[in-house]
């Protein structure tokens, strides 16, 4: 089966940031873009839900490590 595709405007809600940082992740390498263009329409980028997905627990900090602590 084929997965989700996104839109910009779909991503930049479920990470709640501005469609501008979309693209900055895009073109940081950190989502990859799928650009269904057909002639010279304008274009029609496109990301897998996958791929936010790993974005995002690529960017999820871990929480500190609850050890007992010297007083």
């Amino acid at each position: 089966m084929c997965e989700k595709l996104l839109s910009i405007q779909s991503v930049a809600e479920i990470l709640d940031v501005s469609r501008r940082s979309v693209y900055r992740y895009i073109a940081l390498g950190e989502l990859s873009a799928i650009d269904l263009r057909t002639g010279t329409e304008r274009s029609r980028v496109r990301i897998s839900g996958s791929d936010v997905k790993a974005l995002v627990e690529r960017r999820t900090s871990s929480p500190a490590s609850s050890g007992s602590r010297a007083n």
